[in-house]
């Protein structure tokens, strides 16, 4: 079993940049994509970005195309998300996932097809 631990959040004037860490133990991360996802107050966990195993395709929701980038480091068994140019609504709790495997080098975008979750690192953009 894999346990996932993201950092690198905390509190950034809006404009800024961030960058989220999300660090695995328990066993290698190779072969399997990963996402991340957020989820502010009073709303749901919603998809962020997604990285296929091999790095080659990514997938990113729309508000945040040509702003955060995703990336990994299978040496280091951690997966990246680097967030530019941030906007106050991008405030929230972001949370780092692994999902199951896929027979090809695809992602998913879709919060119930992920297995193990990190337990959050909160981001809050100040405008």
């Amino acid at each position: 079993q894999v346990q996932l631990v993201e950092s690198g959040g905390g509190f950034v004037q809006a404009g800024g940049s961030l960058r989220l860490s999300c660090a695995a133990s328990g066993r290698t991360l190779t072969n399997y994509a990963m996402g991340w996802f957020r989820q502010a107050p009073g709303k749901e966990r919603d998809f962020v970005a997604a990285i296929s195993r091999s790095g080659g395709n990514t997938q990113y929701t729309d508000s945040v195309k040509g702003r955060f980038f995703i990336s990994r480091d299978d040496a280091k068994n951690t997966v990246y998300l680097q967030m530019d140019s941030l906007k106050p609504e991008a405030t929230a709790v972001y949370y780092c996932a692994e999902h199951g495997p896929f027979p090809n080098d695809e992602v998913s975008l879709f919060r119930g097809s992920y297995s193990y979750w990190g337990q959050g690192n909160q981001v809050t953009i100040t405008s």
